[in-house]
């Protein structure tokens, strides 16, 4: 039987767990809050400019510019998007996991990947794995900005223009709500004209048509395929920022619960060895005074 001295102890080390556990459910549930609105208010746009590119793409020549030329496909990169610190329960196992199956799915096809790391955790998850890592970017979140979306943007255009690579999927968390985040596969490099993206016959697939060009067509891809792609990048940040601080409200909002189920337990438990402890002195007592008569 455990002694009364360590049950406290026990209760007060769980009760102390329990204050931080709430005090990072309410810092996450605030930069929550920031990050939604940021994505909330980023996302239609990049959707738009992918729409708008997307549609672009079917109608241009896709020789005209380096960023839309489709190659064979055997160099692919993977952009993996994984958060700089833990305690945010499946978050960042779950998109390991996807890359993972999304590597070995290439090597089985015989293509060769390389990968490229958002987060700390992926970079030291992916230093244990025999896939080469080409670049990683750690410490993005703390202060997260458009610069960050330029810069991984910009690397990955350069890199695709240099034919380091034929094709590019990123896998990040895309932020559902607060208590939901969906692991996401997505190509960016080279972007697919929207007959592409959609099935035959869905709603929005376009046929015919042409556009007039004020500057010419080669100026106006050199201007807004970058910019595109730059886009992307950040939208795919925000997207994770956001999902990361829900999971790990969600994951603090668990952990709370969990340590208030076991105080009382150990509580309970607490009393009742007390109790026990008192009866037998008790009953010593009683045994004694029985024995002097």
């Amino acid at each position: 039987m455990p002694s009364l001295q360590s049950l406290r102890r026990k209760i007060g080390a769980v009760k102390n767990t329990q204050k931080i556990t709430k005090a990072m459910k309410m810092v996450a549930a605030a930069k929550l809050k920031r990050a939604q609105d940021r994505i909330l208010a980023a996302r239609p746009y990049a959707h738009k400019m992918r729409e708008v590119l997307a549609n672009l793409s079917r109608r241009v020549n896709r020789a005209s510019h380096p960023l839309l030329q489709k190659r064979d496909g055997r160099l692919v990169e993977v952009l993996v998007v994984t958060s700089d610190r833990g305690l945010c329960g499946a978050f960042n196992a779950n998109i390991l996991r996807k890359a993972t199956e999304f590597l070995r799915e290439c090597e089985a096809r015989g293509i060769n990947a390389t990968v490229s790391l958002v987060g700390r955790k992926s970079r030291d998850y992916f230093r244990r794995r025999h896939w080469p890592i080409r670049q990683q970017w750690v410490g993005v979140f703390d202060r997260l900005t458009y610069e960050h979306g330029l810069d991984i943007g910009q690397d990955l255009i350069e890199q695709f223009t240099k034919g380091a690579f034929d094709e590019l999927y990123v896998i990040y968390n895309e932020f559902k709500s607060a208590i939901q985040q969906r692991v996401i596969v997505e190509k960016l490099f080279p972007i697919e004209a929207i007959n592409e993206m959609r099935e035959p016959g869905e709603p929005g697939e376009l046929t015919g048509g042409s556009y007039e060009y004020e500057p010419d067509e080669d100026e106006l891809l050199a201007a807004l395929l970058p910019k595109h792609f730059q886009v992307q990048a950040f939208r795919v940040l925000l997207e994770s920022s956001a999902a990361e601080q829900g999971a790990r409200m969600a994951a603090m909002d668990g952990a709370t619960r969990n340590a208030s189920e076991l105080i009382q337990k150990l509580t309970l438990y607490y009393n009742k060895t007390r109790q026990a402890a008192i009866t037998k002195e008790l009953m010593d007592i009683v045994g004694g005074a029985e024995a002097l008569k």
